[in-house]
């Protein structure tokens, strides 16, 4: 069993569904359109639809889809925006794109930005909150727009993990002024290479977006902004519309999984990251906490099971950052990146494997 389990399983995928990709990509070969054309606009207007937002903006990765929502609103040199130190580094990355800073606030015990350290950061330089949804799971998103609005600072929703996942009975990327997502091969809804987009409900600003992307174009050669090239193409739009029929398809099997784990866990005494209540998560990632973690990811190794830690070294802790934040004090942050390991959870694991994968950390940890 252990030698058929693949963390991301894209062959099991491409048997289920190259059919309908090859009709996706056929369209669009002949169509002779290759860049912003009929797919783009038709994966906008679904993907705006599926979420419920007036707005859907394509582009070309989630890093991008962040550093035009901070162009967007003017976000610059100067400024500071609010966000978590745990959490794939392009989060970061956007903010440091515009000039701004970034400020890191610790951790929740689940991952999560803490809420209640927010206010505590805010200065008069604070201009914008970036929380992320990590693993697929909710933060505490109307907590953190109750601050926001109570500051007048924009709220956006770093979505890029949550397709699909919901607090209460909105989804998650529309709760703040603006929510981006990525299309990362390995996101619920993955393109076949690098995608994103960014939404809203915001008309001005969803016109500002579709300039900056495109070269800050207003029309054809006329150029009102400085702009990048962060287009979504048809390739990747096409194979996108694809993926968004079956998400939700496929998020029910991520919780059947999910709670395939969940129910040898709780009966053994295993920690895992757990939604809050009133949140429907995507599974993006299962989560274990454990001690003796890379001890445990050798042995699940041993049998084929593979395994991966988002993310080991929390972003101010990176090389990249030196001493420049040397003395922040994240005390659960730093725990916790000691402690997290990421388990097969995807729609094409079966409940046997999942329940093999768990029974496996169970016997682990029995013979220790």
């Amino acid at each position: 069993m252990a030698n058929n389990i693949l963390f991301n399983d894209f062959p099991a995928e491409l048997a289920e569904l190259r059919s309908e990709y090859q009709v996706a990509i056929d369209r669009v070969f002949d169509s002779g359109w290759f860049i912003l054309g009929k797919e783009v606009e038709a994966f906008e207007s679904e993907f705006a639809r599926y979420l419920g937002v007036n707005h859907a903006i394509g582009v070309a990765n989630g890093l991008e889809a962040i550093q035009i929502a901070l162009m967007g609103l003017g976000i610059k040199e100067g400024d500071e925006v609010i966000t978590t130190p745990l959490s794939a580094v392009a989060t970061t990355l956007a903010i440091l794109a515009v000039g701004a800073t970034p400020v890191f606030v610790d951790l929740r015990e689940d991952g999560q930005i803490n809420e209640n350290l927010i206010e505590s950061a805010i200065t008069p330089k604070t201009k914008a909150i970036l929380p992320v949804h990590l693993y697929g799971n909710s933060c505490n998103i109307e907590k953190i727009k109750e601050i926001a609005d109570q500051h007048k600072l924009v709220l956006i929703e770093d979505a890029a993990q949550a397709h699909g996942s919901l607090s209460g009975s909105q989804k998650l990327g529309t709760i703040g002024s603006i929510g981006c997502f990525s299309f990362y091969p390995t996101k619920n809804v993955g393109a076949f290479g690098d995608a994103g987009a960014i939404v809203t409900n915001d008309e001005k600003l969803a016109i500002t977006f579709r300039q900056l992307r495109d070269y800050g174009q207003e029309s054809k050669y006329k150029h009102v902004r400085i702009g990048l090239n962060s287009r979504l193409d048809e390739i990747h739009a096409a194979i996108l519309r694809v993926k968004l029929k079956h998400l939700d398809k496929q998020n029910a099997i991520r919780i059947q999984n999910a709670k395939a784990y969940q129910d040898i866990f709780q009966k053994s005494g295993i920690e895992y990251i757990a939604p809050q209540d009133n949140t429907t998560p995507n599974y993006h990632q299962f989560v274990i906490k454990v001690t003796k973690r890379d001890e445990l990811q050798a042995h699940l190794k041993s049998l084929g099971i593979p395994t991966l830690v988002h993310y080991p070294i929390l972003i101010p802790r990176q090389p990249m950052f030196s001493d420049q934040y040397s003395v922040l004090n994240l005390p659960t942050a730093d725990k916790l990146v000691t402690q997290i390991l990421s388990l097969p959870c995807g729609p094409y694991l079966t409940q046997d494997q999942a329940s093999f994968i768990a029974k496996s950390i169970v016997d682990f940890f029995a013979q220790r």
